[in-house]
């Protein structure tokens, strides 16, 4: 069965040009026909047929849409008609709460000028209760006194009785708040009630009428769909009646382009016969040319090859003056082969001076390291005693401050808790818990050098190495090795030495000929600074990182350590650079160079067999430049974004970070801030006054001490409501209404 496309294309192709002919006219005319073709169907979709279907397919679709739309726009009503009865409920609430509140506002400002006018009422009463006490010194009649003392009583309890009123009237109101609260509640119930009842009604309404439109949408798609199969089964069957037609027309012209092309190959047989022929022909003709031109080349062949026999000839006498030549230039390299001669013995006198010159040299390197050594270890002690005696200032001062800044909480807790009667709230003292100089952050943070570590490490078993890491742990006493908490530190010690004798590319040969001289474990210190150097290995932690890469893979995954990866060959292109620079030598430093390789290679597979039966395995020495490669790489962005201090520098107070002092003792004159001075001096003004008014008092008593004692019990009642005044004046109004109730009810005894 042939597909519906590939006959209407064989369809173009029968009825007029083909787009694949051979003749240009008849491609462009193909192409114009096939273009006139689709407009004029483009021009009959538009006016015929297929544009009233579509019509019809937007006219059905636009009802279906209008359907859904009119159910949204009922549903929308339907569901905004329930939020507003849903919500009016809570806006009654909400007004009734505004009301209550502002009927709320207005009672509490008629109850602050009740208090108000109360307590000026109470406080003339007072004033002139105390006034009368004052005349009441004076009299000396007893009859009288007891009248006055009668008269003072009953205003006590005349006052007392007010107040009683006051908070009776308040006790009352606070009732009916409590009624009107529970009403409150009850009302809140039933409108939640009622709430409740309105949105299940609403969620049931809303419900129902979903369902109604959803059916009624449904039924209307359902519709639409039963309307648009009809049309395209209509439209189905005209296609397929004239697909058939199609294709009863498509084997008719077949059948013709079948016999038309039979006759066009009987016609092209003949005309390639032909042409054969007339190639045939051609061929010959060209062979007898050849055959012409055959006989020429031979003839030039003869003539070439009398030629040649005249230019040998003509070399072989060249041949023997040459031989005359090179025998001259023989004698010549005899000649210059003693000059050579001479020149080498000068250079073994020159190498014999300078090898004495180097030796001078290592003697004065020597003695200057030395020299620097002692004077690092006084410039280290210096440091240290300095160090020392600024951390002993500083814990002098900060002792001193401390106790001067607890002295002054102290009192002014007792300021607040006796004299003001408040709460003390305990200011933020959690900065004196600071004991020497502040360090910062990254003070903190910063690790033991790496020369420290390779010192500790390297004298492990050495009593020579043992003298000098006291030198070095006496100046970081408080910061030890975290490294050896880490690792093993025999399996370090076996990590530097392994890195000491593989990585001697990375220390340049002048500096392995200066430390020749010197003993064993000099040399490896050396080298490890210069090999650190190279690797950019600062502190404990890059020790520490540069060991996992040493470890075995199987070890450094059974303790967690990540192993290092594997490396390309740059590496041993930077060694063989590296030695190409060293290459200048003779044989024999060559030779000997050599042998210290192949000595320290037999050393190192001696070591690393021993350490393959403890409980870390180390890499293979062979692996090590692979590990470097790996650490280089790994650390390469690290340390270009870092921007590391150089390794060897000597530090001093001076270099410390004094950013945080001025905050720190900043924090000890802002505890007592000045609110709290201008209380104090206020405090001790009151008090100043209290303390004359006091002497007064004293004074007035050892005046009136002479009298009888009825009159001295009087003054003694006198003296205690004095005491009394003075404490209400002191305290707060809560302790003055206690005052005045004990004045009130005092028992006086009558004479």
């Amino acid at each position: 069965m042939m597909l519906p496309g590939f006959n209407d294309k064989q369809e173009e192709e029968d009825t007029g040009p083909s787009v694949d002919s051979e003749i240009q006219s008849e491609r462009i005319e193909a192409r114009r026909l096939r273009i006139q073709k689709r407009v004029e169907a483009l021009r009959r979709a538009e006016l015929g047929q297929d544009g009233l279907e579509k019509d019809d397919v937007k006219e059905e679709l636009s009802k279906s849409r209008k359907q859904i739309e009119e159910s949204r726009l009922r549903l929308t009503k339907l569901r905004n008609d329930g939020f507003d009865l849903v919500t009016s409920i809570r806006v009654a609430g909400d007004a009734r709460e505004n009301a209550r509140r502002l009927e709320e506002e207005d009672a509490k400002r008629i109850r602050k000028e009740k208090l108000e006018s109360e307590a000026k009422a109470g406080q003339e009463r007072f004033e002139e209760i105390t006034k009368k006490w004052e005349t009441s010194l004076q009299k000396e009649i007893p009859q009288d006194l007891y009248e006055m003392l009668k008269q003072q009583k009953d205003a006590c309890d005349l006052m007392i009785e007010e107040k009683n009123k006051l908070i009776s009237d308040f006790e009352h109101e606070l009732k009916v708040k409590d009624d009107t609260y529970v009403k409150d509640l009850k009302k809140q119930a039933e409108d939640i009630d009622l709430m409740i009842e309105r949105m299940d009604e609403q969620v049931k309404s809303q419900t129902r009428e979903y369902r109604n439109e959803l059916n009624q949408i449904e039924n209307a798609f359902v519709t639409e769909r039963k309307e648009l199969l009809d049309l395209h089964k209509s439209k189905w069957e005209g296609m397929m009646g004239g697909r058939a037609e199609k294709e009863e027309e498509y084997m008719k012209k077949r059948d013709e382009r079948v016999e038309r092309y039979e006759k066009d190959l009987q016609d092209l047989r003949v005309k390639d016969a032909e042409e054969y022929n007339q190639l045939k022909i051609k061929l010959e003709t060209d062979v007898q040319i050849l055959e012409q031109q055959l006989q020429q080349m031979r003839a030039t062949y003869q003539l070439n090859q009398e030629k040649l026999e005249y230019n040998f000839q003509v070399l072989k006498k060249r041949d023997e003056e040459n031989t005359i030549t090179k025998s001259q230039q023989k004698r010549k390299i005899t000649r210059l082969q003693d000059v050579l001669n001479n020149l080498k013995i000068k250079l073994k006198k020159q190498e014999l001076q300078y090898k004495q010159e180097n030796l001078q040299l290592t003697e004065d390197y020597k003695r200057v390291t030395e020299q620097f050594r002692e004077l690092q270890k006084k410039s280290k002690h210096f440091m240290t005693a300095d160090a020392r005696k600024f951390t002993d200032v500083w814990i002098m001062n900060e002792q001193e401050s401390k106790e001067l800044l607890f002295k002054a909480v102290a009192q002014d807790r007792l300021i607040h808790e006796q004299q003001l009667g408040l709460r003390y709230q305990e200011p933020d003292l959690e900065f004196t818990t600071n004991v020497g100089p502040v360090m910062s952050e990254a003070a903190k943070k910063k690790g033991v050098p790496a020369s420290v570590v390779v010192r500790e490490v390297m004298s492990l078993g050495s009593e020579a190495g043992g003298a000098e890491v006291p030198d070095e742990a006496s100046e970081a006493e408080h910061k030890k090795s975290a490294i050896l908490q880490k690792l093993n530190p025999n399996t370090i010690k076996a990590i530097l030495e392994l890195l000491c004798d593989e990585s001697g590319f990375l220390v340049e040969s002048k500096l392995l000929k200066l430390l020749a001289p010197l003993g064993k474990d000099d040399q490896s210190l050396m080298k490890l600074d210069a090999i650190f150097e190279a690797l950019h290995v600062d502190n404990e932690d890059d020790i520490h990182r540069l060991a996992t890469y040493f470890i075995n893979n199987q070890t450094a995954e059974s303790s967690g350590e990540t192993p290092a990866a594997d490396v390309a060959a740059p590496v041993v292109d930077a060694a063989t650079e590296e030695r190409a620079d060293s290459a200048a030598v003779d044989e024999e430093e060559v030779d000997g160079e050599l042998a210290r390789l192949a000595d320290g290679a037999d050393v190192q597979s001696e070591r690393s067999a021993v350490s393959d039966s403890a409980l870390t395995q180390l890499i293979h020495p062979n692996d090590c430049l692979r590990s470097l490669r790996a650490f280089v790489e790994d650390t390469k962005t690290a340390q270009t974004s870092s921007g590391k201090q150089p390794q060897f520098k000597i530090t001093n107070t001076d270099g410390r970070d004094s950013t945080d002092d001025a905050a720190y003792w900043q924090k000890y004159t802002q505890v007592i801030d000045g609110k709290k001075e201008k209380l104090w001096d206020a405090l001790v003004d009151s008090l100043d006054k209290y303390s004359e008014t006091l002497q007064s008092r004293a004074h007035l008593l050892t005046e009136t001490d002479a009298p009888a004692y009825p009159e001295c019990r009087v003054e003694n009642v006198a003296s205690s409501i004095y005491q009394l005044q003075s404490q209400r004046r002191v305290g707060n109004t809560a302790n003055s209404s206690s005052a005045v109730g004990r004045c009130a009810t005092m028992k006086f005894i009558p004479l």
